[in-house]
């Protein structure tokens, strides 16, 4: 699948909620292959833009996310470094990554009952509901494992449509990645979370929560204070952290999308660019368009004439190849 309008990524991935917010001008390129491998769900990613994201696991999914690159450059989430060979323990709150260009990611999940299922089969408790921190070390050949399995079976998905037709191989795959993700949580080493992450995490909290709750409407920077229950200060230094900007521009960016998304559903021959962009709370018009044509590549006027597309949604299932070619891929 193949997303080209950050609009369309809510919906995208499958068991989470994803909103992605470019920071740089560019034509936008999210490329995504999501497989079904009957209870585990994988995913892997690749983005073209810098970025910065929100990230919520919906109800009754397990998921974890890592880097798929070895080697390359560290992303922050919730404002903490992760790097290569770190595990993210993706929850329900709404959690923010920053990451550069063609950053590579990838992802599993498991309904809580098979996630808790696995974990009492491997190491005897409920490990995750213990955790205290939200990024996990592993030791380094268990990593290497899981990202051979998981990139083997991307790989498949991609350039060989159809062979994960065969029930025996997915089998095979699920039961290896979800062997390797519960020995890598496990066994791997927290990132300990200071006090001070851990206020700025309820601040950032509480603001998703104000913006989820005013999706369609502009909001400032005083009211922001007011729904967090803090002063400018520390709010400037919650979002420099999780968000790599100051609130003010944090609030600007979601403004312009939320112009753009306006512009995309709206009635070319019935609403006018001026009523649309002044609704969201912006009143120079002619510096408007210069930030939103430097952001977005087009004026508003030609968003406004050009319909919205649907996302294509689905599970890769890829033609059937004998097993033991398949995992010979493994050795």
């Amino acid at each position: 699948m193949r997303i080209e309008d950050p609009l369309l990524c809510p919906s995208a991935v499958q068991g989470c909620e994803l909103n992605v917010f470019p920071t740089k001008r560019g034509e936008f390129d999210l490329k995504i292959e999501q497989i079904g491998l009957n209870r585990l769900w994988m995913s892997r990613y690749e983005v073209n833009l810098p970025q910065v994201n929100t990230l919520a696991v919906r109800p009754g999914r397990r998921s974890i996310s890592f880097l798929t690159q070895s080697e390359g450059p560290s992303i922050q989430h919730c404002g903490m470094d992760v790097s290569p060979g770190d595990i993210i323990i993706d929850k329900f709150d709404v959690s923010h990554k920053r990451s550069g260009a063609n950053h590579r990611h990838g992802g599993m999940s498991l309904s809580e009952e098979d996630m808790n299922a696995t974990l009492a089969t491997v190491i005897g408790a409920d490990f995750l509901e213990k955790l205290t921190t939200s990024v996990i070390r592993p030791h380094p050949e268990l990593m290497s494992r899981l990202l051979k399995v998981h990139q083997t079976v991307g790989e498949l998905a991609h350039t060989t449509p159809g062979a994960l037709e065969s029930p025996e191989l997915r089998r095979g795959f699920e039961q290896q990645l979800s062997h390797l993700m519960v020995r890598c949580l496990a066994e791997g080493a927290g990132i300990v979370t200071t006090a001070s992450r851990r206020r700025h995490n309820a601040i950032i909290a509480r603001l998703e929560d104000h913006l989820a709750a005013n999706p369609d409407r502009a909001i400032y920077l005083t009211e922001l204070c007011a729904a967090t229950g803090v002063s400018e200060r520390t709010l400037r230094s919650a979002c420099e952290e999780h968000l790599g900007m100051a609130p003010i521009r944090y609030l600007a960016l979601r403004r312009m999308h939320l112009v753009r998304r306006a512009l995309l559903r709206a009635d070319a021959s019935k609403a006018t660019v001026t009523r649309i962009v002044t609704d969201y709370g912006f009143w120079e018009l002619g510096r408007f368009s210069v930030a939103y044509r430097q952001l977005f590549g087009e004026l508003p006027s030609e968003t406004l004439r050009r319909p919205a597309q649907d996302p294509d949604i689905h599970l890769n299932r890829p033609t059937t190849l004998p097993t033991e070619i398949i995992m010979g891929r493994l050795h």
